[in-house]
């Protein structure tokens, strides 16, 4: 780190690590992360991870002409004692990023260039990581996407019924369960060996890619949870976002409806970098992830409202069953325009 600390500011809307801006006389202002060990366990794993990862892209970007990989990646800043993070006296881990300026993210696309930009933002990551060796990272969330442990703890949250919750919502218990085996494909086809295990991001949010002022994508952030998994979760999770007309957690399920158009324009991103290592397989698989991700994420917050409403932070009662209602409706809009979004896959 360069130059004295002026200030020390929180900063961002993330929910998972304490994030905060530091000020400096210097050139350069720096992000100050407190790591969530509750979320990651694992910690050296997770360094590690990012020291792969961020290693394997400089390497990358610096034989792409005009590319700053200062600018287009996230730069760790080693401690005094050579390592990436410190622990303070309470055992809490910290560590520190160059702080990107000039950029900027959207919590929601507004914009078919938004949505193309975040595409290639995502395409151009996993092609550049594309013959990184999955089996080098760790776990950091064992299990993220794995369908088949998440319907393991939904199963178990109806046994226990600890509030006595199941009964009433016997309708969303029935739509996952006629669906079970239909969204298991991908972890099947993986398991078979059909779809190659690669590094991916895992958290594609599209608050995730940040922009420069005229919107074109600048970097992929917030790495914690890139390790290895099927291209086709990072596709799903973006479009579960991107294609939503309303917001996660919509009481009026009448107003969830599908922007086709976004959806189009982040697949030409998407495509535009994936099409030149992708197997015939996964680009076959990305329609499933389209369907796979909303649904899974139902399957989370329905596990959680059953449960007690123990794992997501929840605003008023009935929370975590508004957002599984809003859910469980986009998969249905999505399982009605399946052709119609895959045929636009195929052709992009």
């Amino acid at each position: 780190m360069q130059g004295e600390i002026i200030s020390v500011e929180p900063f961002g809307s993330g929910h998972i690590n304490g994030t905060y801006r530091v000020f400096t006389n210097s050139e350069d202002d720096y992000i100050l992360q407190k790591i969530n060990q509750y979320v990651f366990k694992d910690v050296t794993g997770l360094t590690q991870n990012l020291e792969y990862v961020l290693g394997h892209l400089n390497k990358k970007l610096l034989a792409v002409p005009n590319s700053n990989p200062k600018r287009e990646l996230l730069t760790l800043i080693k401690s005094k004692h050579d390592e990436f993070f410190v622990i303070d006296e309470a055992g809490s881990f910290w560590r520190m990023f160059i702080f990107l300026k000039d950029t900027k993210s959207y919590d929601l696309v507004t914009t078919e260039k938004q949505a193309m930009e975040g595409g290639k933002a995502f395409g151009k990551f996993q092609k550049l990581l594309s013959d990184l060796d999955p089996n080098l990272l760790v776990e950091t969330i064992p299990n993220f996407h794995h369908i088949g442990y998440r319907l393991s703890n939904f199963d178990v949250a109806i046994k226990k019924d600890p509030l006595g919750r199941a009964n009433t919502v016997l309708n969303e218990i029935q739509f996952i369960e006629s669906r079970r085996e239909q969204m298991s494909q991908i972890i099947k086809l993986g398991e078979a060996g059909k779809l190659p295990l690669r590094v991916i991001h895992n958290d594609t949010k599209f608050n995730n890619v940040l922009l420069d002022e005229n919107d074109n994508a600048q970097c992929v952030i917030d790495l914690d949870t890139v390790m290895p998994g099927y291209v086709a979760y990072d596709f799903g999770d973006a479009i579960r976002t991107i294609i939503n007309s309303a917001p996660e957690d919509e009481p009026d399920l009448s107003k969830i409806k599908l922007n086709i158009q976004l959806f189009e324009a982040y697949t030409k991103g998407y495509m535009e970098y994936a099409t030149s290592f992708l197997l015939e397989t996964e680009i076959k698989s990305l329609i499933d992830g389209v369907l796979l991700l909303p649904y899974m994420q139902a399957v989370r917050f329905l596990t959680d409202y059953i449960d007690g409403d123990k794992y997501f932070k929840t605003h008023f009662e009935g929370h975590n069953l508004q957002r599984a209602k809003a859910q469980l409706q986009l998969v249905k809009l999505l399982e009605e325009n399946k052709n119609t979004l895959g045929d636009i896959i195929l052709r992009s």
